[in-house]
């Protein structure tokens, strides 16, 4: 993963989609980076890594390294691939406070939430939860972990 912070990855996110006039080509754009997604092991694919709101089978994993998040995802749709894979690219490697601080604005920038159907664009308010929840879980064991020192 990257050096570069939350906006940094946000900015050339909406730079990248600016590059395509018609939304087919941003449809495409989004299955590719699904399928340039880092494979997730299976042993994460499990009951508890669903994301409850999908159509589709969506998994999330996420574990804190050192004081960043690391998430992985995978997901049997491509265009849903390709949306988790976004998320994964602007959240995964940041601290949970930037992660809670960090609104999913950009997918209005790049116009994502209107053109999706109205089941994913619910199971893509149920992954942003799910980012958030997972950011807010590590928040509260790197305090616990800061008092106990």
């Amino acid at each position: 993963m990257t050096t570069e912070g939350i906006e940094q990855r946000i900015e050339k996110l909406k730079s990248d989609f600016k590059n395509f006039d018609e939304w087919e080509a941003r449809y495409k754009h989004l299955i590719e980076l699904g399928k340039k997604m880092p494979t997730m092991p299976d042993i994460y694919k499990i009951e508890e890594n669903k994301i409850k709101g999908c159509q589709s089978q969506v998994w999330l994993h996420a574990e804190l390294v050192g004081d960043k998040v690391h998430f992985s995802a995978d997901s049997d749709a491509s265009i849903v691939k390709g949306v988790i894979a976004l998320l994964v690219y602007v959240y995964s490697e940041a601290s949970p406070d930037e992660i809670l601080m960090t609104k999913p604005t950009f997918l209005e920038d790049i116009g994502l939430r209107e053109h999706l159907s109205m089941s994913r664009a619910n199971g893509l308010a149920s992954m942003v939860k799910q980012i958030s929840f997972y950011a807010m879980a590590f928040k509260v064991k790197i305090q616990m972990s800061n008092q106990s020192r």
